[in-house]
């Protein structure tokens, strides 16, 4: 029975880790984009935080994403990985109590 229980918990616990989303992949036509420089807030950007967060560098100041994950966009310690690298992006949204609020984030190649 024990064994049937931390199943169930592991099974809701991946589930709760899946769900969360990246931000929206579609361009909003009426809304300005903006280009800004991308990256791991702690790593690139020598922010405060706990742990590797995705974060933008726009207008001088730095804001972490509000509604992504770094790994949403592939390893964060591969060699152009946020962690190693700034990369450019376009980005819609809008700045909530301090953190970048995406609806639309796309890596610029």
């Amino acid at each position: 029975m024990r064994k049937i229980f931390y199943l169930f918990m592991m099974l809701c616990m991946s589930s709760v880790i899946h769900a969360q989303t990246a931000p929206a992949k579609k361009m909003d036509p009426n809304k300005k984009v903006l280009v800004v420089e991308a990256s791991c807030g702690e790593c690139q950007f020598k922010m405060k935080g706990k742990g590797c967060s995705l974060a933008i560098k726009m207008d001088g100041k730095n804001y972490f994403l509000a509604n992504a994950n770094i790994d949403d966009y592939g390893d964060a310690h591969e060699k152009k990985g946020f962690c190693n690298s700034i990369r450019k992006a376009k980005v819609q949204g809008k700045v909530v109590d301090g953190k970048f609020v995406a609806s639309y984030f796309e890596l610029i190649d």
